[in-house]
């Protein structure tokens, strides 16, 4: 009687398909779960492989430029999230005073209003 094989197979990768994986993973218009669902492999091995890549566990010419890249992207990211920030800032700022300007404005009309009816009846 044969004996009974139990458990899944697992699908062996090739460190040079990992690698390419993982650098078009990092490309700015593509997303992990996108390169994923295109190498039909779950999106947690992709994922893993890009941990390790930039552990340095493969043995390829460009380890470290993914990483720098990856590193100078969220830099920028963080940059235009800074600066969104201090527009969003910049602009309150800017309500506030064109509302004190407004507020000024009113009060020397108010002010301005009882005196220039003096003017009038002089002439």
């Amino acid at each position: 009687m044969p004996e009974m094989i139990t458990g899944k197979k697992t699908q062996r990768y090739s460190t040079e398909f990992k690698v390419k994986a993982v650098e078009w993973s990092y490309q700015a218009h593509r997303s992990v779960q996108g390169v994923a669902e295109t190498l039909d492999i779950h999106p947690f091995i992709l994922s893993r492989w890009r941990k390790e890549y930039r552990e340095g566990k493969f043995a390829m010419k460009r380890v470290r430029k993914a990483p720098a890249e990856a590193k100078q992207k969220v830099q920028e990211q963080d940059e235009v999230a800074r600066l969104k920030r201090r527009v969003s800032e910049l602009q309150e700022e800017n309500d506030i005073l064109k509302k004190f300007q407004r507020f000024q404005a009113e009060g020397r009309r108010k002010r301005s209003g009882s005196s220039g009816s003096t003017d009038e009846n002089t002439t």
